[in-house]
C-alpha cells in the first residue's frame, strides 16, 4: 500500500469519508458522525488526512486534527483521530494497522504526543484494532461530542518521547 497525504476536499478523501459515513448510517442508523470536520483542520499543521492506495485504488483512510489543551483536557499536546477506514473489499490484509501506524508517525512529527479516538459497540473489530496497538480507555475530555453516551469507547494513546 502506497499512503499519501491529501486535503480533505480532494475526490478521493471526499469518497472515502462518504464511505465511512454510510457504513456508520447502518451501524448506528441516523446521520452518521456528525462531528464537525473542516478542511482546514486536517492540513499540516492542524492535522492530515492520509489515504491509502493499493494498485492506484484509494481503499483506506486515517485522519487526526490537533486539539487545544482546553479541549483535551490535557497538556499533552493532543490529537483527534478521525476516519480510519478500509474498503470493504480491502480488510482483513493489515491495511489499518499501517495506516494507523502512519497516522502516529505524522502526528508524532508534528508534535502530537497524545493520541484520542471515539468508536462504538457496534465497530468491535476496530476496537480490537486499537487495544491491540495500544491504545486504552479514557475520559472524553472537551473534545468528544459521544461523550456519556451508552457503550461510547473512548482511547488514547500516548506516543513515544523523541528524547
Amino acid at each position: 500500500m502506497h499512503i499519501v497525504r491529501r486535503s480533505l476536499d480532494h475526490p478521493d478523501a471526499v469518497a472515502l469519508c462518504a464511505a465511512v459515513q454510510a457504513e456508520y448510517e447502518v451501524l448506528y442508523g441516523g446521520s452518521g458522525d456528525t462531528s464537525p470536520m473542516r478542511v482546514a483542520d486536517f492540513e499540516p499543521p492542524a492535522g492530515s488526512f492520509l489515504v491509502g492506495y493499493v494498485d492506484g485504488q484509494a481503499v483506506a483512510s486515517a485522519a487526526w486534527r490537533r486539539l487545544t489543551p482546553e479541549v483535551a483536557a490535557s497538556e499533552a499536546p493532543t490529537g483527534e483521530i478521525k476516519r480510519v477506514f478500509v474498503a470493504a473489499g480491502h480488510r482483513g490484509r493489515g491495511l489499518s494497522v499501517l495506516m494507523m501506524r502512519a497516522l502516529e508517525t505524522d502526528a508524532f512529527a508534528a508534535g502530537i504526543a497524545r493520541l484520542v479516538l471515539e468508536t462504538g459497540p457496534m465497530q468491535p473489530v476496530a476496537i480490537e484494532l486499537y487495544r491491540g496497538l495500544g491504545y486504552t480507555d479514557t475520559h472524553g475530555g472537551g473534545w468528544s461530542i459521544y461523550q456519556g453516551k451508552p457503550q461510547v469507547v473512548i482511547l488514547e494513546f500516548m506516543l513515544p518521547r523523541a528524547d
